[in-house]
């Protein structure tokens, strides 16, 4: 479904801050495997992400999707079978315009643009049962302003519209690391129902270890732009957070934290 090969990634090349963060890395998702993905800072991790959504291009190596090359595929082309969410609340819906008014954007994505009304009322009572799904009261909310929405809200109204339209990939990037504690546990429900719902094949990068180990078919940790731990199936649902935390320290003591 998705390839890294041989990927090679180095920024600032040429100054005394060059770092080499890929070199000749390798990582197979099948398709429908839920991944979360765990890491110190630098480890690689959204920049894993950053190279599949084409916001960063590899130095050297190949991206595949679906048996295609789209190592060189800008990142907007690719937005047309990838959904991402982002970390920040605000970066995933438009804040001036009505929950409608987003959901109705979202619904025309990879449509052509042609004259006619914007939003199309017969697909209000739709947009209605999907936000009913996230248990947040929004489907009676669908003319209030996305900007007066909470963090919690707007990060779960970010997902239905991320993969309102059919995608084959959904990249969340720490995307409940700006919310209150209760307002992750909900996007996290809404997160697992969704991906469980449509099947999509997933990455989701996380700090929180717990969401790690209990959501997902397949745990990654990077460390210095390698896997140093894949586990799934039995051997993921064995995995506690000691075990991680210890690998964590073992890693701390290697580089000297």
């Amino acid at each position: 479904m998705l390839e890294f090969n041989n990927i090679t990634k180095t920024f600032n090349t040429g100054t005394i801050d060059e770092t080499t963060l890929f070199s000749d890395y390798n990582l197979t998702v099948k398709k429908g495997e839920f991944v979360s993905i765990i890491g110190s800072n630098g480890s690689g991790k959204t920049t894993l992400l950053n190279l599949a959504c084409g916001t960063i291009k590899p130095d050297s190596g190949k991206i595949i999707f679906d048996g295609k090359d789209i190592s060189k595929l800008s990142e907007y082309k690719r937005a047309k079978f990838i959904g991402r969410v982002l970390q920040d609340p605000r970066m995933g819906t438009c804040p001036e315009l009505t929950i409608l008014e987003n959901m109705a954007l979202a619904d025309n994505k990879n449509k052509s643009f042609n004259l006619g009304f914007a939003v199309n009322k017969k697909r209000i009572d739709y947009y209605k049962t999907l936000l009913e799904k996230c248990s947040l009261g929004l489907e009676n909310r669908m003319n209030v302003s996305v900007g007066s929405l909470s963090g919690g809200q707007r990060q779960a109204l970010a997902l239905i519209i991320a993969t309102m339209s059919p995608i084959d990939l959904l990249i969340l990037d720490e995307h409940t690391a700006a919310l209150d504690p209760k307002s992750s546990e909900t996007v996290m429900k809404i997160t697992d129902d969704v991906v469980k719902e449509k099947g999509v094949t997933t990455l989701m990068v996380t700090h929180n270890l717990r969401y790690a180990i209990e959501y997902g078919t397949r745990l990654l940790m990077m460390h210095s732009g390698n896997a140093v731990l894949d586990l799934s199936g039995e051997d993921k649902k064995k995995a506690c957070i000691d075990d991680l935390l210890k690998i964590f320290n073992e890693i701390s003591i290697e580089v000297g934290n």
